[in-house]
């Protein structure tokens, strides 16, 4: 039987009200990110499912944007372009397909962005690792952290291991990061 709406309403208005934890976190993150575009940086995102259209979704309103009339900014999503990601798997394996375009594109001082409810998508734990030997700042958006946690410079994990819950919280997460770095780019902020 399906779990009643009302039910899961209130699971999430009590989770959003625990994800004020998170500001000093991903504050922090919004901080690095506009510190890594004014030294001429890029952002790389990721994921996988749900969690890939977090990562284009962050990639979209940093390219475009988010409130503001404002330059874009280098951000790209590596979950987006089939015929890459198919041939990666293909020929490598679905665990490297992250992995191989990060040690292709990323630069010491770039940040790469990794989503992951559950922080064991192994692709995702190998892009990160791989973003931290490039020397680029790792960023892991989260539930519980797992063994990609450790690949992370920061780690923004969700307080709940239900992946729906998780998921929603991301988005209003990445709108949070993206109306902090909006700001910044259209000169509202002085940083």
């Amino acid at each position: 039987m399906a779990e009643d709406p009302a039910g899961q309403l209130a699971e999430h208005v009590l989770l959003a009200h625990r994800v004020g934890e998170l500001l000093p976190a991903l504050r922090a993150v919004g901080d690095r990110l506009i510190r890594t575009y004014q030294d001429g940086g890029r952002l790389f995102t990721f994921g996988n499912g749900g969690s890939a259209a977090d990562a284009q979704h962050l990639a979209a309103e940093l390219v475009g944007r988010y409130r503001r009339e404002r330059r874009p900014l280098p951000a790209l999503s590596l979950a987006v372009d089939p015929s890459v990601v198919s041939c990666i798997s293909n020929d490598y394996g679905p665990d490297e397909v992250f992995a191989r375009q990060v040690r292709a594109f990323a630069r010491p001082g770039d940040m790469v962005v990794g989503f992951s409810t559950s922080g064991r998508s192994p692709n995702v734990v190998g892009g990160l690792a791989a973003a931290r030997a490039q020397a680029a700042v790792t960023v892991l958006f989260t539930g519980a952290g797992g063994p990609a946690a450790k690949h992370a410079d920061h780690v923004v994990a969700v307080p709940s291991e239900v992946t729906a819950r998780i998921q929603e919280m991301h988005l209003l997460l990445l709108h949070l990061l993206s109306e902090q770095v909006d700001a910044w780019a259209a000169g509202e902020d002085s940083r």
